[in-house]
């Protein structure tokens, strides 16, 4: 069995991930905790679990404060509807990070991630998690942006590209631009690299929309949806960007 903690701190969304995870026969819940303090107390006095599903925001402050006071040695899988900590939940043992309201298909995927990092013997006391996690590197897969008073879910096979301007970073989609709560630096550490390419400061570009590209007398591209006529890459960026394409 794999041993699973919770860390929820909104009951309802406690009872729905424990549903969906009883989807998983191997999948036994130890414990489900509500609070950074409790999660501290817990970890504390626990033999830790082999595998964490974890909230971000909880009521007395965010859960990365539980592992940094109590390291574990489990893996995290992070369900939040606030993207902005991606970045963060990648540098602490988490394998994926699941974007409020969890889909069955994420979650399947999710704990199929988790399994292929469990050796035959069920086990991890000996592993050195982070360079594991290191070997398989977590990409986003969707984002959150907020429209005036509403959220809308994005999957990132529908943007074109994300560009920086007056100091916000924007993604374009068909239908129009949002902005959003990353830098283009965090975005080049979360976004699926065989997919996405920074090509220059300003803009990260994905493959799927790349309608044309000119060589002469600079290496311009020509997107669907994208912001401007031609985006330029960057001189030192060619040769990485010519190798990317056939990647």
């Amino acid at each position: 069995m794999i041993k699973t903690v919770i860390i929820e701190d909104e009951k309802p969304a406690s009872r729905k991930l424990e549903r969906m995870l009883g989807n998983f026969p191997e999948i036994e819940i130890v414990a489900k905790i509500e609070s950074v303090e409790e999660g501290i107390a817990w970890f504390s006095e626990n033999e830790h679990p082999q595998l964490i599903f974890s909230d971000i925001v909880l009521g007395d402050g965010l859960s990365f404060d539980i592992f940094e006071k109590v390291p574990t040695k489990g893996f995290i899988i992070y369900t939040t509807a606030f993207d902005q900590y991606t970045l963060k939940a990648f540098k602490l043992n988490s394998i994926d990070y699941l974007l409020k309201p969890i889909l069955d298909e994420d979650l399947e995927g999710a704990v199929e991630k988790f399994k292929s990092f469990i050796p035959a013997n069920n086990t991890n006391a000996s592993q050195d998690i982070k360079q594991l996690i290191r070997k398989e590197k977590s990409t986003l897969s969707r984002v959150l942006v907020k429209i005036g008073y509403n959220l809308k879910i994005i999957q990132t096979h529908e943007i074109s590209c994300f560009f920086s301007e007056n100091k916000i970073v924007y993604l374009q989609t068909e239908d129009r631009t949002y902005p959003s709560d990353f830098t283009l630096d965090e975005l080049e550490d979360v976004l699926d690299d065989k997919k996405f390419f920074r090509v220059n400061r300003q803009f990260i570009i994905s493959s799927d929309y790349i309608r044309n590209i000119h060589t002469s007398p600079y290496y311009k591209v020509e997107l669907e949806f994208q912001p401007e006529d031609e985006i330029t890459v960057s001189r030192d960026r060619v040769k990485d960007f010519k190798d990317w394409l056939v990647s």
